[in-house]
């Protein structure tokens, strides 16, 4: 009976020393998890109105839940009595190893966070990336896809994006095409470039503005090179290069222009 008594005496002393610490824990455990559950939403919200990657908002949503989560756990740990300076040393130790085996991974991922936040481009957009030239397909935590004109997937990490050069061909939503052409001195330059000027105008996918530009950019041995600069939508520039190319030749064809071939000074006809 004795015995009783007191092990009775000790869960009562136990009772009312850590029973209202733990309901105490418990109801800051509950209204902790409500708040970060409204945190999260918020966050969500904030992140879609900035028009972030998808994937990358989601991971971002993740991190903050599990942050507050992690820091809620350690209040509620203390509140009951349990010792925290150690535990949270051993969690310091784990990211600072887990930081380093990652390192790589972690600036990628701060690269992206930049891409997706200061927009150098978007998906959609045509970029060039350390000479490496295409489409964007999608901006992803770590990697940027683009797609080459010839359907290749090139996947690189975000950390070259930012410390690199990038070339947006589609901020300003047109780009020029760069052709040339050789005729030779014997002919009118007034005239072909006339002549080029309505190949290219006649075009439906070359812009009206800014308007395109024809000039002499060099005189070769046997001939005159002539520059065409039309501009047009990013995504029509392969198609208006073979195109003006196509319709150039039957116009010369047309019109009686001589070429001058590189292996010799003969001058002779064009054919359609």
């Amino acid at each position: 009976m004795e015995q009783f008594d007191k092990y009775y005496d000790l869960i009562i002393r136990w009772s009312l020393e850590y029973l209202p610490k733990f309901l105490l824990a418990l109801l800051v455990l509950v209204i902790g998890f409500w708040l970060i559950k409204r945190v999260r939403i918020l966050v969500r919200i904030a992140l879609e109105k900035s028009d972030f990657n998808v994937g990358i908002i989601s991971f971002l949503v993740s991190l903050v839940d599990i942050v507050l989560k992690t820091f809620l756990l350690l209040v509620v740990a203390g509140m009951i009595g349990i010792e925290t300076a150690s535990l949270i040393g051993v969690l310091a130790a784990a990211g600072f190893a887990v930081g380093l085996a990652l390192q790589g991974s972690l600036s990628n991922f701060a690269a992206g966070i930049l891409v997706v936040t200061f927009k150098p481009y978007k998906a959609g957009d045509w970029i060039e990336v350390e000479d490496k030239f295409g489409k964007v397909e999608d901006i992803q935590i770590f990697n940027t896809i683009i797609v080459t004109p010839g359907q290749k997937t090139l996947i690189i990490p975000n950390g070259q994006v930012v410390n690199g050069i990038v070339t947006n061909f589609s901020k300003k939503g047109h780009i020029r095409v760069e052709i040339e052409i050789a005729v030779p001195y014997e002919e009118s330059f007034p005239k072909i470039r006339d002549i080029v000027m309505q190949v290219v105008e006649a075009n439906g996918k070359v812009l009206p503005r800014p308007a395109p530009e024809i000039g002499i950019l060099k005189f070769d041995s046997h001939n005159v090179v002539m520059a065409v600069r039309p501009y047009v939508e990013p995504d029509n520039y392969w198609q208006v290069v073979f195109e003006v190319h196509q319709s150039v030749k039957a116009a010369f064809h047309e019109h009686g222009i001589k070429v001058a071939y590189p292996e010799g000074v003969e001058i002779g006809f064009i054919g359609n």
